[in-house]
């Protein structure tokens, strides 16, 4: 496998980036069943990140049963890709039409309220890190919705990351792709990034200062921001 074989890294979350390619790759059929890939060294030198982020991509990975780990041989490409890839949320909800939007939007109203309540009660000082460096990059990113809306990704698998708990990672994880063309058409009505920015904020004061009811209140403000934006953009005859 050559260095040109992914792409550079350069925003977003290091894991969420080399999940995105790796998870392509094998979706595209460049990577097959049964194929090896590199070692996690090898991995980091060609992704030019950290071991860790490319053990941390390699775990969610295996999760979603999209390779297997065999320790002291490496990591595989899942026989049953096609199963495991057919119940990934990422591929079986298509956000193109309106009802689309509007049903993935319910499912956040449900989990995200939640996510950051429970982050308010367990985020360590290094989650509380990562969110500041999420909101200071959304700062300056304010006229770049391309950059915005990956640093805005990444403050909510911040949040998830904070509960201590893989599995809402990786629920998360599974609308990422979704919640990325959300997030573009969302962006498209003036002002979304300001208002999104606002409640970011709340967001993680509420969390910072270990408030749940606080963090939960503040992300169901969020989250109703984000479905007028929605609303409005349709509204426009974009989508339907």
């Amino acid at each position: 496998m050559s260095n040109s074989f992914y792409s550079d890294i350069s925003v977003g979350r290091l894991y969420q980036q080399i999940i995105n390619q790796i998870e392509k790759q094998i979706l595209d059929g460049d990577l097959k069943p049964g194929d090896r890939l590199p070692s996690e060294r090898e991995l980091g030198n060609q992704f030019g990140v950290s071991r860790t982020s490319v053990r941390e991509a390699i775990r969610v990975l295996a999760f979603k049963g999209l390779v297997e780990v065999n320790h002291g041989r490496g990591t595989f490409v899942a026989a049953k890709t096609s199963a495991a890839v057919r119940d990934s949320l990422d591929l079986l909800v298509q956000v193109e039409t309106s009802e689309s939007f509007k049903n993935l939007i319910d499912i956040r109203e449900i989990l995200e309220p939640e996510i950051a309540a429970i982050a308010a009660e367990r985020a360590t000082e290094e989650n509380i890190n990562t969110l500041r460096e999420s909101i200071l990059v959304m700062d300056q990113s304010l006229d770049d919705s391309k950059k915005y809306i990956e640093a805005d990704l990444d403050f909510h698998l911040a949040i998830a990351e904070a509960n201590q708990n893989p599995l809402m990672l990786i629920l998360l994880d599974l609308l990422i792709v979704q919640l990325r063309e959300q997030r573009f058409w969302a962006a498209s009505v003036d002002g979304s990034l300001d208002r999104s920015q606002e409640h970011h904020k709340r967001v993680f004061m509420a969390i910072e200062e270990k408030n749940p009811d606080a963090a939960r209140a503040a992300m169901k403000g969020h989250m109703n921001q984000i479905r007028n934006d929605i609303q409005s953009a349709l509204a426009s005859g974009s989508k339907g």
